[in-house]
């Protein structure tokens, strides 16, 4: 047998059986949220039950406000919503499905919560009811999100009908340099393969800088996978991956743990392996990012300038560009640190773990923010350790708002959103129009950035700030 890549020795053991370049591939966990109703509806008219309930978990999380949270779902204004955190608590008492609900301890995001579970684990398939389920591969396994009458088929028979999709590698060498994050890396590599660099692919990230970063780290980079039109992200487990996962929840223990450690020490990708496309990057030169128009690749260094249409390759790409440009409010040459912010936002499925917390909130205890700014914690166990911490106070001192965990602003269908024309730096994973509200404006920044664009009122290079 040839050499395997990571991705083939998971989904080789995961084929049930193949037709015509089509197959059925076996499921280990499924993972849902209040948006799943249509997926139980179309159970309910089939007359069929959850095939593996306790391989079903189920979250709070798109939907529910992140304010005004004291009283529990009987608190949401919004009747829709309210029925459908209802609704959602009913089909997961109905089908004995694990549901981390508004009132529980554990309540975050579906991409937040089951890693700091242990329910995320290597060599695992790994289907959400979100795009961003990519975030899971940063532990080994295969991740990837799918719709409604897919989750349903999940559901239902724990196999999926998939293709198998291309490999690429993501090499980044080198090592990243002062105030620069994992979020900067992945808007490196969206803006170098484009948006739809991935398209068809699943993508290894490889090389000193991955291998340097910590778990939080990599579920930010796997987290865009999606925004590069890749399928799904991976990172070979490895030391980071079992030190984080020792002792969480829902991981093995005892001679389980020794058995699936051994297992997963034998997943990262072999010397040799073949994949359809190679890419490097070097971490040395990359600095912090911000992008400027509304798609991710999109980006570039804070220290740049709004490109001119112009000086575009083709007039394709030009008129790209210069609808970008006039969606944003932008003038082609201008400093990107000259663009003045009207709100931040810090948190999503993307950055709102605690080492994304603590970043931002080295950069708050430098001085007080000038626009509004929210800090959303992905889930109640960060917000918890974020307070043990003392960073809520931190946040609150320099003027910052603190709110309960959700989605937030990053999806803006939960009351939490952008007005028309209002302008934002955010840490969350997407800039498209009318993302954050319809009208807005939306920057992708790390947390530091963003934390020092609060501060600053425009958009900053944080190295500027903590030097």
């Amino acid at each position: 047998m040839s050499a395997q890549t990571l991705f083939e020795k998971i989904w080789n053991r995961h084929v049930i059986v193949e037709e015509q370049g089509e197959l059925v591939l076996h499921i280990d966990r499924a993972l849902i949220h209040e948006g799943s109703s249509h997926a139980f509806a179309a159970l309910e008219k089939q007359n069929r039950g959850v095939a593996r309930p306790r391989q079903v978990f189920a979250f709070t999380d798109h939907y529910v406000p992140t304010g005004g949270r004291d009283q529990g779902v009987d608190g949401i204004a919004n009747p829709e919503i309210r029925n459908m955190v209802l609704r959602l608590t009913a089909n997961a008492a109905q089908h004995g499905i694990t549901l981390f609900g508004i009132d529980d301890p554990r309540q975050g995001i579906l991409h937040i919560v089951p890693p700091e579970q242990g329910i995320t684990q290597p060599g695992l398939v790994i289907a959400g009811a979100d795009s961003h389920t990519s975030t899971h591969g940063a532990f080994g396994c295969l991740a990837f999100g799918i719709g409604a009458s897919e989750m349903m088929h999940v559901m239902a028979t724990q196999t999926l009908w998939q293709r198998r999709p291309d490999t690429m590698r993501i090499t980044i060498g080198g090592r990243l340099g002062f105030g620069v994050s994992p979020k900067d890396v992945i808007l490196a590599i969206i803006a170098k393969i484009g948006a739809g660099g991935g398209t068809g692919h699943v993508i290894e990230y490889a090389g000193p800088v991955v291998t340097a970063m910590s778990m939080e780290g990599r579920m930010t980079v796997c987290n865009m996978s999606i925004e590069a039109g890749a399928r799904a992200g991976m990172v070979a487990p490895d030391n980071t991956t079992f030190s984080y996962m020792a002792d969480r929840p829902y991981a093995p223990r005892g001679a389980a743990w020794d058995e699936a450690l051994a297992f997963w020490k034998t997943l990262p990708s072999a010397a040799g392996a073949v994949f359809e496309q190679e890419i490097a990057l070097d971490g040395n030169a990359i600095a912090p990012m911000v992008t400027w128009g509304t798609s991710p690749e999109h980006a570039l260094p804070v220290t740049g300038k709004v490109p001119d249409p112009r000086a575009a390759a083709d007039e394709k790409k030009s008129a790209e560009i210069a609808a970008a440009l006039e969606y944003q409010g932008l003038t082609p040459g201008m400093a990107l640190e000259d663009i003045a912010l009207d709100r931040v936002f810090i948190g999503s499925c993307t950055n709102s773990r605690i080492e994304d917390l603590r970043a931002a909130a080295e950069v708050a205890s430098l001085g007080r923010a000038k626009v509004t700014a929210w800090v959303v914690p992905g889930s109640q166990t960060v917000k918890r350790q974020a307070e043990e911490e003392g960073l809520d106070q931190v946040f609150r001192a320099a003027g910052f708002e603190w709110r309960e965990p959700g989605c937030s602003l990053c999806t803006a269908i939960n009351g939490d959103q952008l007005q028309p024309g209002e302008r934002c730096a955010s840490t969350s994973n997407r800039n498209f129009r009318g993302r954050q509200g319809t009208g807005s404006r939306t920057h992708l920044v790390s947390p530091a950035m963003a934390a020092a664009a609060a501060l600053t009122g425009h958009l900053t290079d944080v190295r500027e700030l903590l030097k």
